[in-house]
């Protein structure tokens, strides 16, 4: 495509080598300097911090779709059963329960007003068998899509006037309006419409984020690469990485300019991708946006 930049490879560093089988939903929690990651069907949340490169690891009691960052301290998860919350001290509550056989939670982003939008899928993939949630801090829930089938890439434009959203499957990121926040329930997204479609071969739209341009990065599943987007939904970058399959991006490190890239180790050959699994990051890639804590 004209105007595109394709780049590979020389830019693209490994953060953490690790075989995740299921590396999902990088965070950066600017309060504590870390960048926060899943792997899914592990049930472990990971850190990483950039300045030391020291890591914890945490399990979790039930698969683990996605971690951010709670204004008081410790976490918000969204879990096979719902989503629950971690104190400072390492407690766990629940804060919106939820089960339903066969499902689990994925992809999750906090939004500007500080609400966690939730996604689900089930185990199968089933078409229709997931949504997407609305959640506040007192836990009162809200499903703002039902019958979705992979619920993914969650993000904001930089007035928060727009909302992006992928359903992996679709091929497509899709956006809609937000209104504004006078009078309105923060739930009442509506005008949902094509942003852009990934073309047949060229992979899944999985995790997404938006940069400070209001540009929309995307992880492309069995695509081998990271796309972005202009505002106007055109093409005009797209950087080659080294595993088949990227799952998730967002900005993080000194004045939020690295992208990290969280990659899947599942279905991987891991002689010919020995970094399938492990935490990427592109040094100096753009500049992104600080992401707000779950205010719960």
């Amino acid at each position: 495509m004209s105007g595109v930049r394709e780049s590979a490879g020389a830019e693209v560093a490994v953060a953490v080598r690790t075989p995740a089988w299921l590396g999902e939903g990088p965070t950066w929690d600017g309060a504590r300097g870390l960048l926060i990651w899943v792997d899914i069907l592990n049930s472990r949340v990971h850190t990483y911090d950039p300045s030391d490169g020291a890591r914890t690891v945490m399990a979790t009691e039930q698969h683990v779709g996605a971690a951010k960052p709670r204004a008081g301290g410790g976490l918000v998860v969204n879990l096979r059963d719902g989503v629950g919350l971690y104190g400072p001290d390492g407690g766990f509550s629940w804060l919106h329960r939820e089960v339903v056989p066969g499902r689990r939670g994925n992809d999750a982003a906090v939004a500007p007003d500080g609400a966690l939008w939730a996604g689900s899928m089930t185990y199968a993939e089933r078409a229709g068998g997931g949504d997407l949630k609305r959640l506040t801090g007192d836990g009162a829930a809200v499903t703002v899509l039902p019958e979705v089938t992979v619920s993914n890439g969650i993000g904001w434009s930089p007035d928060g006037s727009l909302m992006y959203y992928n359903d992996t499957p679709t091929r497509r990121i899709d956006v809609f309006d937000v209104p504004a926040a006078e009078g309105s329930s923060g739930a009442d997204v509506s005008g949902r419409r094509t942003f852009a479609e990934i073309e047949e071969g060229a992979g899944y739209p999985d995790g997404l984020t938006v940069d400070a341009d209001g540009c929309v990065w995307v992880a492309l599943w069995d695509g081998a690469a990271v796309r972005r987007y202009t505002p106007d939904g055109r093409l005009d970058r797209t950087v080659g990485l080294p595993v088949p399959r990227p799952t998730a991006c967002a900005f993080g490190g000194p004045g939020l300019r690295d992208l990290y890239v969280t990659t899947a180790s599942a279905g991987a050959d891991p002689t010919a991708h020995p970094l399938a699994g492990s935490l990427l990051v592109l040094p100096g890639a753009g500049q992104g946006l600080p992401q707000a804590a779950f205010a719960g």
